[in-house]
C-alpha cells in the first residue's frame, strides 16, 4: 500500500510540474493542496491520513499542538533549510524526521530591488492612472544615484543588495549586532555606528535580518520616528522585525514617505487587513522566494528528501537546537 503524501499551499498549481516526482510515485501518492487551509483543525482533518507532508516556507504552521493529531506522519518536508514555523522539538518527540530544501537568496534580493524602484518611481499610481485615463504624469520620482541606502543585515541577501545599490551610485551604509567595519568593507559598504545613525542618516532602508529574540520588533514607534520624513522603509524579511501596528501610524502620519512590504504577520492577508489600503503602501503577497528557479529547487529537493527517508537514509535533516549551557 503506498504511502499518502501531502504537498501544502501549492498555490500556483506548479509543485508536480516544477520537478520529476517519478522516483518516489511507486511508493507514494503525491496530493498537491492549492488552496490554503486555515487553522489547525482543518489542517488535522486534512492531512490526517498522510504519513508524509511537504510544506512551502511559513505558509502552514506546525506547532507542538499539531502533532498529536497527525499520528501518522513520519516525514516533514520544509522548503528552505530554516522554519520558524516548525516546532523541531515537538517533531522529534513524535518521532517525525524533519528535511529541509535549499534555497537561492537572490529572488528576495530582486523583489527587494522590485519594491524600491518602485517606491521611487511610484510606479503603481503612475500605471494606474494611464489604464485607467487619469493625468498623464502626476508625482515626481525620488532619485537613487547619489542617496544613502541603509541596510539593517548584511547577510547573503543584504550583500546582495548593497552591489545594486552601488551599481546605482549609492553610498551604502549598514548595521547589525555583530556586523564588523572589515566586513562592511569587504563590500565597499560603511558599517553604521549605530541603529539609530542609520535610520537617521538613510533616505532608503532595507530590512535582512533573520527574525529572532533580538530582532523581533526591532523597529517600533520610537525607531521608526528617527527616519526622514522623505525616507522609504522596504521589508523582505520578516514581518514582526517591525512593528505593524507603529509602521501603519507611520504611514498613515506621514513619518516617512512610504513603504515596500512583502512579509506580513498574518498570511494570507485577510481582506479587511488596513495594509491592503494604506496609503504610500507598495505591498506583494510574500513573493519573495516565489520564482521558477527557486521552485524547482524546493521540489527537486524535497523529491531527494522523500527518497532519502524511504531508503532510511534522510538527508537535509533539521535537527532542534542544542541545549545552552
Amino acid at each position: 500500500m503506498k504511502l499518502r503524501c501531502a504537498v501544502l499551499d501549492d498555490y500556483q498549481d506548479v509543485a508536480l510540474s516544477a520537478a520529476d516526482w517519478s522516483g518516489v510515485l511507486d511508493a507514494v501518492d503525491v496530493v498537491p493542496v492549492h488552496e490554503h487551509i486555515a487553522g489547525e483543525d482543518a489542517v488535522a482533518e486534512a492531512i490526517g491520513d498522510c504519513e508524509i507532508v511537504v510544506i512551502m516556507r511559513e505558509r502552514t504552521p506546525f506547532p507542538a499542538s499539531l502533532y498529536p493529531r497527525l499520528p501518522r506522519l513520519k516525514l516533514l518536508v520544509t522548503t528552505g533549510m530554516r522554519n520558524a514555523s516548525v516546532d523541531l522539538e515537538a517533531a522529534a518527540r513524535h518521532g517525525v524526521t524533519v528535511c529541509g530544501t535549499g534555497s537561492g537568496s537572490q529572488p528576495p534580493a530582486e523583489l527587494t530591488w522590485a519594491l524600491i524602484l518602485g517606491l521611487a518611481r511610484h510606479v503603481v499610481p503612475e500605471s494606474t492612472a494611464l489604464r485607467d485615463g487619469g493625468p498623464w504624469q502626476s508625482t515626481v520620482g525620488t532619485d537613487l544615484y547619489g542617496r544613502r541606502l541603509g541596510l539593517l543585515g548584511l547577510g547573503r541577501i543584504g550583500t546582495q543588495v548593497a552591489r545594486v545599490g552601488r551599481a546605482f551610485g549609492m553610498e551604502v551604509a549598514a548595521w547589525s549586532e555583530n556586523l564588523t567595519a572589515e566586513r562592511a568593507a569587504a563590500e565597499g559598504v560603511r558599517a553604521a555606528d549605530s541603529k539609530e545613525e542609520l535610520l537617521e542618516t538613510s533616505d532608503i532602508v532595507s530590512v535582512h535580518l533573520v527574525l529572532g529574540d533580538r530582532t523581533r520588533g526591532l523597529l517600533g514607534a520610537r525607531e521608526l520616528r528617527r527616519m526622514r520624513p522623505t525616507a522609504l522603509l522596504v521589508n523582505t524579511s520578516r514581518a514582526a522585525i517591525v512593528d505593524q501596528a507603529a509602521l501603519a501610524r507611520a504611514l498613515r502620519d506621514g513619518w516617512i514617505a512610504g513603504a515596500g512590504v512583502d512579509v506580513f504577520e498574518r498570511e494570507p492577508l485577510p481582506p479587511g487587513d488596513p495594509f491592503r489600503t494604506l496609503p504610500n503602501l507598495l505591498a506583494t503577497p510574500h513573493l519573495g522566494y516565489v520564482t521558477r528557479g527557486n521552485y524547482e529547487r524546493f521540489y527537486r529537493d524535497a523529491v531527494e528528501d522523500i527518497r532519502g527517508y524511504l531508503a532510511g537514509e534522510p538527508i537535509r535533516r533539521l535537527t532542534p537546537p542544542a541545549p545552552a549551557g
